[in-house]
């Protein structure tokens, strides 16, 4: 288990993480930070942990839009794969339809021998 030191919004913070995971925590920490700084620049001058807070419900709207987009992706894709097989269902469909066709032509040739 590593240790690093992450600086956000001028306070410094000993944050643990895997071996290995310390320049990830470290750019995650640049990512809190920036989310900060925009907030600043909407003039969000406010204490700590409400700059924190805000911060985070930036970054949990960002999950939030990326999430919704991702189901959206898999559902266009799950409604393809649904269009494909109806449409092998219904080629299936009118093959047995003629296959159907052609054995009873043939049982009623039988027949009339």
């Amino acid at each position: 288990m590593s240790q690093v030191t992450v600086r956000i919004n001028g306070f410094s913070y000993a944050v643990g993480c895997k071996e290995g995971q310390e320049k990830h925590l470290q750019a995650m920490a640049q990512e809190v930070e920036r989310r900060i700084d925009r907030i600043r620049e909407l003039g969000g001058h406010s204490g700590e942990g409400r700059l924190l807070a805000l911060a985070a419900l930036l970054m949990a709207d960002e999950i939030h839009d990326l999430t919704a987009e991702k189901m959206s992706s898999d559902t266009a894709h799950q409604l393809a794969k649904g269009r494909q097989a109806c449409i092998e269902n219904e080629r299936r469909r009118e093959q047995l339809a003629h296959l159907v066709e052609r054995a009873e032509s043939i049982a009623a040739t039988m027949e009339e021998d």
